[in-house]
């Protein structure tokens, strides 16, 4: 476990309750945070907080992703880290009663508008050394995920993104961490879509009776992805709650070191035919 601390971190929706929280940890740390917003609300606290910078930025409108990236071209900052933590459930229900903008929408805030700030800040990174970048995966990427379909393909998407990040630059530790259940203002979205969100609901309104993940296990877990390096943590999808990773989880790094194919979007099952390109 040999990774220092970011000395510069991105945080994609610092106004989203994990990315304050992250963002006041990172700050705790020494490091120099760059954190986009929406809702300036959110962010009132962190604005007079010295070496805290706040960029309006609209994931889901192309031309405000392009805006806060030249913001950030601007302040010249050799992230050290790049977190993508911004996100929303909505539209929530059936697919086929969806709205379909707000459902093109909810992939280009979870997914693309992502997606499209890591590459334009790229140039960015540290020079010399390996840049990490975490995104945020959720429910449903395991199994179905009844009437969050926009939400769930996100997602997926970013999971696999990680693989081909980790793939094709090799300057990246590009990894996904799924939380769990985490209290943040995100379930709001749950409650208010009542009976559209099906079973969901039911397990909204239970885990709201409960602690939750705690913020401090992941910014620990962010932390042990670093020092595992690309090697290890390249291209995975890690379960804060599930995976040994604390103590320094030497058990799950024996076991990622012999299997390449670990925590990433495989076919189950039989071994694919000999020329099947699968």
């Amino acid at each position: 476990m040999t990774e220092a601390a970011p000395r510069s971190v991105l945080i994609l929706g610092i106004s989203a309750d994990i990315g304050r929280e992250l963002a006041l940890r990172y700050l705790r740390d020494g490091a120099r945070v760059i954190g986009t917003y929406r809702n300036p609300a959110h962010v009132e606290d962190l604005a007079a907080m010295p070496g805290v910078t706040l960029l309006p930025c609209d994931l889901g409108d192309p031309d405000s992703v392009r805006a806060a990236a030249a913001d950030v071209a601007k302040l010249a900052p050799a992230w050290d880290l790049l977190i993508g933590i911004a996100g929303t459930m909505e539209p929530i229900g059936p697919f086929l009663e969806a709205d379909m903008d707000a459902w093109e929408r909810n992939l280009r805030i979870n997914c693309f508008g992502q997606l499209r700030f890591l590459q334009a800040v790229y140039p960015q990174r540290r020079p010399g050394g390996t840049a990490h970048v975490m995104f945020s995966a959720g429910g449903g990427t395991n199994n179905p995920f009844t009437n969050y379909s926009a939400y769930c393909l996100s997602k997926i998407l970013l999971i696999k993104m990680c693989e081909l990040l980790d793939d094709e630059v090799a300057d990246i530790n590009a990894f996904i961490i799924g939380p769990g259940f985490v209290q943040t203002k995100i379930h709001r979205e749950t409650l208010a879509a009542g009976d559209r969100a099906g079973e969901g609901l039911g397990k909204t309104e239970a885990f709201l009776q409960t602690e939750g993940t705690s913020f401090d296990d992941i910014h620990a877990h962010i932390a042990w992805c670093m020092a595992a390096g690309r090697r290890l943590a390249g291209g995975r999808n890690f379960s804060t709650v599930h995976d040994p990773w604390r103590g320094g989880g030497a058990d799950l790094r024996a076991t990622l070191a012999e299997d390449p194919d670990l925590f990433k979007l495989r076919r189950a099952g039989l071994p694919a035919a000999a020329g099947s390109g699968d």
